[in-house]
């Protein structure tokens, strides 16, 4: 890893075997930092990155890549931004040209036709039952805290946020010390960095990390539904996890895999083929700087929504009694490490992997660590981790359907506080 004279930090790994490179601008600046009255404005400079900069306007950046025959995207997280691209490694100094020119010198051109783009966004997204029941959950659990937040913002702020506003944030938190340029595939370290210096913007040295602020305490659980006239409940249920940083992480992502992280899993299993009462159930896990998310969703019809969240509850009972089935756990262990294995096939896999270590701050394992830490994994870490994230009294609930009182009854079998204390 080097860093640059701006104060980016730059770290890369040579995949020789292939003809591209995957590169990403990794930029400390998401959803929780945002103040209230800007709630969305980091999502929204990711639009604005690719309407033009100071030397190309949105139409060469498009054609720029597409005659590269390039891959080019952004996503904003609650914690990170970063705008992305895989290349012919034959393009790859045309392409760095393009992407440090839309970092670091944005003219946030089209605003006004970018604010609509971005209100459609937001309008399709509540439309989705199945995605807007995860930012209700969020709500659910950390209240009025920016987790809570959707990273896509709401129509109120986008609709009235000013070019000022969006140029100050952006002047603020896309600072050389707050950014990490990763790639990976067939380029040297010592290239790399060469480009970077020679494509450098003066306007970014300098500045430094944000301090984030933190989520001292935990808020009481909670519960949020959104009524829409939908043909299927969409539940999400959990509660706080683990930060990233947490050594029960391996743990916490077998036990995800064996609640519902795969087609073997209890959830899949128990609820889809066993008794054919969903299309869609899984389970999830996020992690943050401080904290994170723990659950399961599943959309179903309203006859058959008591009956998940019974099975639900069932389940992780189980798991957090210690009562793994034969094999269950080594299959488990077996799964993880080869979903890694094959996802290092991918330069943007490997890419993202040292950008979001570094910009997140988290030890960067081998993979023969990584491996070890899964396979140190006992029984009674899973049903200790199952016990402690998941007990009862401390499940949020969030739901998208036609019935409250009938979304309420149904959690109500999981953490009975959470209906009275809602009422």
């Amino acid at each position: 890893m080097s860093e640059l004279d701006s104060g980016e930090r730059v770290i890369s790994e040579k995949v020789p075997s292939v003809r591209s490179v995957s590169i990403g601008f990794w930029i400390g600046a998401g959803a929780r930092d945002e103040r209230d009255d800007r709630a969305g404005v980091s999502h929204f400079i990711e639009h604005l990155l690719f309407k033009g900069s100071s030397s190309y306007d949105a139409q060469q950046i498009a054609e720029t890549f597409d005659a590269m025959g390039a891959e080019l995207n952004a996503a904003t997280s609650r914690e990170h931004t970063v705008v992305y691209s895989r290349v012919p490694d034959r393009h790859v100094e045309e392409a760095l040209a393009v992407m440090t020119d839309m970092v670091f010198a944005p003219q946030f051109s089209e605003l006004d036709q970018e604010r609509e783009v971005v209100l459609e966004e937001i309008a399709m997204y509540e439309d989705a039952p199945q995605d807007l029941v995860h930012d209700l959950f969020s709500q659910a659990v950390f209240g009025t805290h920016a987790l809570g937040r959707p990273v896509i913002g709401t129509a109120d702020v986008i609709s009235t946020i000013s070019r000022r506003s969006i140029a100050g944030y952006h002047r603020s938190m896309y600072t050389g010390a707050n950014i990490v340029v990763a790639a990976a595939g067939n380029i040297t370290h010592d290239r790399f960095v060469s480009l970077l210096q020679r494509f450098e913007h003066g306007g970014t040295a300098g500045g430094r990390v944000p301090i984030r602020r933190p989520l001292v305490r935990m808020p009481a659980p909670g519960i949020r539904f959104q009524r829409k006239d939908t043909e299927q409940y969409h539940l999400c249920l959990g509660a706080p996890g683990i930060s990233r940083s947490d050594r029960r992480r391996f743990a916490a992502s077998l036990l995800d895999g064996i609640l519902g992280g795969s087609a073997s899993s209890r959830l899949f299993q128990e609820i889809r083929e066993k008794r054919g009462m969903a299309y869609s159930v899984y389970s999830f896990a996020s992690q943050y700087t401080d904290t994170g998310l723990i659950g399961f969703y599943v959309g179903t019809r309203e006859e058959n929504l008591a009956q998940c969240v019974e099975i639900a509850v069932e389940q992780v009972g189980e798991i957090a009694a210690g009562k793994l089935r034969p094999g269950e756990l080594e299959r488990a262990k077996e799964s993880l490490k080869g979903r890694i294995m094959l996802s290092m096939e991918s330069t943007s896999n490997r890419m993202s992997r040292l950008g979001k270590s570094v910009i997140t701050d988290t030890e960067l394992m081998t993979f023969d660590r990584i491996f070890a830490e899964i396979d140190a994994v006992e029984p009674d870490d899973l049903a200790e981790l199952a016990g402690v994230l998941l007990a009862p009294d401390g499940l949020s609930a969030a739901g998208v359907g036609p019935d409250e009182d009938r979304f309420r009854r149904a959690v109500e079998q999981a953490n009975p506080a959470l209906v009275p204390a809602a009422a």
